[in-house]
């Protein structure tokens, strides 16, 4: 570690849409669509004093598909992170991709690009953070970037779920919500109290 730097610390990787806010067959495409998932705001404040950091990684097709601007897109992550904020809990950082499948970039999940990026940009230590979303495609990019990861039975979960054992990722846990997700949560800076087994 170079001198003067913060030693890496672990990351809980959220996805936003079926995790934190409900999931909208036509996308969410403002402030006014916004609804939280049921204890979704609670968890996050029960992470508030865990010393590793709690960052959003969400893709938003809608801005490249022309539903959205980037700017409404940016003010629907505001509005999510000051909500959060508001009910006890934080934010570290909140990366979002703006592209549809058809861009092939580097950012959207499954590619790893943004969890890299927040790790480059608020020192995370991707070993020892986990990725929590509702879609297949997050587990591919939370094991993609080396973290672990855990799927959740809102948004797109339950569905997404049987994916997992045809995609050779039966061991990855399957949990109710984002607040049973959290409950498996060692709050201390070694990570998680389950294993994928």
């Amino acid at each position: 570690m170079s001198p003067g730097l913060a030693p890496l610390r672990p990351a809980i990787f959220l996805d936003r849409d079926g995790v934190i806010i409900e999931n909208r067959a036509d996308y969410v495409k403002s402030v006014a669509e916004v609804e939280f998932l049921p204890g979704a705001l609670r968890a996050l404040a029960g992470v508030r004093q865990w010393p590793g950091a709690v960052v959003v990684i969400t893709n938003q097709s809608a801005v490249g598909r022309g539903l959205i601007t980037l700017a409404a897109a940016e003010a629907i992550n505001a509005y999510v992170r000051q909500q959060v904020e508001a009910a006890g809990g934080r934010l570290d950082g909140l990366f979002m991709c703006p592209h549809t499948p058809a861009d092939d970039c580097a950012c959207r999940k499954p590619a790893p690009g943004l969890l890299r990026q927040a790790a480059r940009e608020l020192r995370l230590d991707l070993r020892a953070s986990v990725m929590i979303g509702d879609a297949l495609t997050d587990v591919l990019a939370g094991h993609a970037a080396g973290t672990r990861a855990v799927l959740v039975r809102t948004g797109r979960g339950a569905e997404q779920a049987p994916q997992l054992a045809l995609a050779g990722l039966g061991h990855v846990p399957v949990r109710a919500d984002l607040a049973a997700a959290l409950a498996d949560f060692t709050a201390t800076t070694t990570g998680w109290a389950f294993a994928e087994s």
